[in-house]
Formats: structure tokens, C-alpha cells, sequence
């Protein structure tokens, strides 16, 4: 509890990024100048690290965790969830067609590419929704969003794109401007008992511990996704991160896929672009 009440304390003193440039950045949105400085904040706070050894989070910040998790490697616990995501996504519906029905090269290395803004739905459309829209589109009911065969799936097609570089777009729409500005806002907006924001503690705070946990810097946060987690004793999608996030804080969770958390993984993302993917991954 000290070191959380000294996270919340400290924390008014991050304006690297969040300083009087972030005053007007609603009106000015300049998303290429923004991760060009999200990349050089990190790069320049440590300098030791490679640029793709980011997306291994707190692994790329303790010497220690690193040699635990290349043991754990050897054998990973998100190998089963790999499997079964591999056995779902190939099994047909009820109508016959399948998960490769509803993505780009039949679903196959396009984990990079999401989440996307849709247009036609005037909305960011993450993986974990897009996989719920294809099911029902098929007759077949929704998965939860945040574990179990949700996680199994966005495991497999994680798995599938190892090693290709994020590459989210913005396209020219204003409302896909406005919904990276929101998942900005919301990235650096304090809230909770704690009064943290996520910056406070993976912008602010990355290789320091909170309790016995590392935490992890915000470049490459979302690469490795989905994880597993040993307080969880299982898989996670990211989801389910966001919630466990807002919880720690003491924060009120929102409900999985609410405009928020899907416009907060959209700008991670889109700052992570260049940043090869590494999920499934494992986190203690």
C-alpha cells in the first residue's frame, strides 16, 4: 500500500508526455508526431534496451525475470491455448463457413493489422470484436471477452503473426482522429481511489515495482497480447487487462468493448506500430 500511495504522490510530476503540449493536442491531433515522441521518450528513458525487446514488457526491465521467462520459454503456459485456438478457428459453424470467412487471408498473420476503424461502422474494431461479429453474423452466439475460448482464438492468430510489425492505420475520417484522441485522453486521465492513470504507472513508472510486481513500459504493452498471467492461473485477453487494470486503481471497470477500451487499445497500438508482435506471452 506505500508504494502505491508513493506511485499516486509522485505522479503529478510526469509531464514528459503529458505536459502543456498535451493541452492542445484535442485541438491539433498529430498521431505521427505523437509516436515518434512515445518511441523517443522510451528509447532515451532506457537506452540498453533494444527497440522489438520493448514488447517482452517487464522481462526487457529485470535482468532477473528475464532468465525466469527464457526457462519458461522452454515450455510456455500459453501453449495449450494456442492449440485450442488453433482446433476452434478451424472447425466450421453451424452454416458451414468458418472464422476465415470474415478476415483478410483467411484469418491467417493479420493479428498486426487490429484493431482497425471501421468506416462502415463509424467505430474502432478490435480482434476480440471483430471474432464476436463474425460469429454472429454466422448464427452462432458471442464469446466472452475476456477469457476462456476468446482467449484461445486471439492466442492462435497472435501466434500466427509473430514477428510482424504492428501496422495500424488512421484513416482519413475525422472519426477515426477522434477516437485515437479519446483512447489518448482516456490513457492519461487519472481515476480510481488511487488516482492513477495508466501513464502512472507504464510511462511514469517502468522497471520499478509496485508491490512484487514489475511494471511494464507502455511501448509494446499490447504486442504480446493475449497473456498469461499467473495471478490469473490462466489466459487473459486484453480485455480483461484493461479491467484488472481499472480494478487495481480502485477504479470503476468498464464493461469489455466499451468505446473507452476499445479507443485506448487503438491509440497503444497505433504508437507500438514498427513493434513486431510477440503474443501469446506470459506475465507473473
Amino acid at each position: 500500500m506505500r508504494s502505491a500511495i508513493r506511485f499516486a504522490l509522485t505522479g503529478f510530476a510526469l509531464v514528459t508526455l503529458t505536459g502543456a503540449a498535451a493541452v492542445h493536442a484535442a485541438d491539433n491531433p498529430n498521431p505521427q508526431a505523437d509516436a515518434a515522441a512515445f518511441r523517443k521518450f522510451f528509447t532515451d528513458k532506457f537506452p540498453k534496451v533494444k527497440l522489438e525487446d520493448f514488447v517482452n514488457g517487464p522481462y526487457s526491465m529485470d535482468e532477473g525475470l528475464y532468465r525466469q521467462w527464457q526457462e519458461k520459454e522452454q515450455f510456455p503456459p500459453y501453449e495449450f491455448s494456442v492449440d485450442l485456438g488453433k482446433e476452434m478457428f478451424s472447425k466450421p459453424f453451424k452454416n458451414g463457413k468458418s472464422y476465415a470467412d470474415c478476415f483478410p487471408n483467411k484469418g491467417i498473420g493479420v493479428r498486426q493489422d487490429y484493431p482497425t476503424f471501421d468506416t462502415k461502422q463509424g467505430k474502432v474494431v478490435t480482434l476480440e470484436l471483430a471474432l464476436n461479429q463474425c460469429r454472429e453474423a454466422n448464427g452462432e452466439p458471442p464469446f466472452s471477452y475476456v477469457r476462456d475460448e476468446m482467449a484461445a482464438l486471439t492466442a492462435y492468430m497472435a501466434f500466427t503473426s509473430r514477428g510482424k510489425p504492428f501496422d495500424i492505420k488512421i484513416p482519413d475520417d475525422p472519426r477515426a482522429l477522434e477516437a485515437y484522441q479519446k483512447g489518448k485522453e482516456y490513457f492519461y486521465t487519472r481515476r480510481g481511489q488511487l488516482n492513477f492513470s495508466c501513464a502512472t504507472c507504464h510511462v511514469q513508472s517502468p522497471g520499478e515495482r509496485i508491490r512484487a510486481e514489475v511494471l511494464a513500459p507502455a511501448l509494446g504493452i499490447l504486442n504480446a497480447m493475449p497473456i498469461y498471467r499467473s495471478e490469473w492461473s490462466g489466459m487473459g485477453t486484453i480485455s480483461r487487462r484493461f479491467i484488472t487494470c481499472n480494478s487495481q486503481i480502485r477504479g470503476v471497470p468498464l464493461s469489455p468493448q466499451d468505446d473507452e477500451y476499445r479507443d485506448v487499445e487503438y491509440y497503444l497500438s497505433y504508437v507500438s506500430n514498427g513493434l513486431p508482435i510477440s503474443g501469446p506471452g506470459a506475465r507473473p
